[in-house]
């Protein structure tokens, strides 16, 4: 058994530590096993560490349900992600209430390099029904990964139309892994296993509750580049899940209908209130997101006759072997200040070394590394 992952579903299971507290606390002991093994004392001196958590940590109870985990994700082929893991989801691993940890079972990457996520009512029409699979088909030539939450209606048709097209998708899930829920998505599951994944943070035998699907919601806005609502009316799960990701800086997308239309009126009212951008094609999200903008030339240009500045080669240095990272990441990994670094990611912008994303990302260019 794991003896790392053992302590690391452990902490996750302390009540009352909570996401933000738990890094906290991984932040100040050095690790999941450290938190367990620090002295009462200490971890009292954690700011927003009270004497309920500290009684819980000390007792060790949660080690009991974490061995049971750990044999339930040894028996069924499942991967647990610590937030700290490479092969975490990087777009989510920057908000600061992501999930400690994960459970996953596929083989999609969940840091491909595009990722779309399409969401909307249960109700879904047959209007909604031709257009996820009108964009979805265009977006196949992208090679992107479509994350969804595997419920009725669009949810169902989105992992569908990715399926048919050839396009990995991961459904998020507001349940344990030991069910599929619905059960008549049980069969479509199994299929995206094969050509993308399921994940969950919650633990086997975690019933699908209504207060679970929330919880879920925030992983799908957090783990995408752009979220695309399809359908969905004033209220519902696909309205806080576009507000989520625009909380997360992340480009939202609404697709209109007509007026009247009951499951057309949430999109409707994002774009009216300019919380979302009206998408009709694939061809609208690929110019919002830059896509089509193709820099490998002028950054193989840009290579022979430019000269980095040492903050230009600070900054450079911190993509290592990855294409595109946050810019949390660049702050840690440089000495600059926030205001010297924005100088400089405007110049190498502007000089077609690397290129701004939404949710606060850069992507460096063909032909620079």
């Amino acid at each position: 058994m794991d003896r790392q992952k053992l302590y690391e579903i452990a902490l996750v299971l302390v009540q009352g530590v909570g996401d933000v507290n738990g890094k906290k606390l991984i932040a100040y002991c050095g690790g999941a096993e450290a938190v367990f093994c620090e002295s009462r004392r200490s971890l009292l001196k954690i700011p927003g560490i009270g004497e309920n958590t500290v009684n819980c940590i000390v007792s060790q109870h949660t080690l009991l349900r974490a061995e049971k985990e750990m044999r339930f994700i040894e028996r069924n082929g499942v991967q647990p992600l610590f937030y700290l893991d490479k092969d975490y989801p990087k777009r989510l691993q920057h908000c600061h209430d992501s999930p400690m940890m994960l459970y996953y079972k596929g083989n999609a990457d969940l840091n491909a390099e595009k990722v779309v996520g399409i969401v909307g009512t249960r109700n879904v029409t047959d209007y909604g029904r031709n257009v996820i699979d009108k964009i979805t088909q265009e977006l196949s030539s992208d090679n992107v990964l479509i994350i969804s939450g595997l419920a009725y209606g669009v949810d169902t048709v989105a992992h569908r139309s990715a399926l048919k097209y050839g396009l990995a998708t991961v459904g998020v899930l507001g349940h344990g892994l030991q069910i599929i829920y619905p059960a008549e998505n049980y069969k479509l599951a199994q299929n995206m296993i094969e050509k993308g994944g399921i994940l969950t943070e919650f633990l086997s035998d975690t019933k699908p509750d209504r207060e679970n699907f929330p919880k879920r919601n925030r992983i799908v806005a957090g783990m995408v580049d752009c979220l695309v609502v399809a359908e969905s009316a004033l209220k519902g799960g696909a309205m806080i899940t576009a507000d989520i990701a625009n909380s997360y800086d992340r480009e939202v997308f609404a697709i209109p209908g007509r007026m009247g239309d009951t499951y057309s009126e949430g999109c409707n009212h994002l774009v009216k209130t300019n919380r979302a951008d009206m998408m009709e094609s694939a061809a609208d999200l690929r110019y919002i997101m830059r896509w089509d903008h193709d820099t490998k030339v002028v950054a193989k240009q840009m290579r022979l006759f430019r000269d980095f500045s040492d903050d230009e080669k600070q900054v450079l240095d911190v993509f290592g072997n990855e294409r595109v990272i946050h810019l949390d990441q660049i702050i840690v990994g440089t000495e600059l200040t926030p205001t010297k670094i924005a100088s400089v990611l405007l110049s190498l912008e502007f000089d077609g070394i690397v290129t701004a994303l939404p949710g606060k990302r850069y992507q460096i260019c063909d032909g620079i590394k």
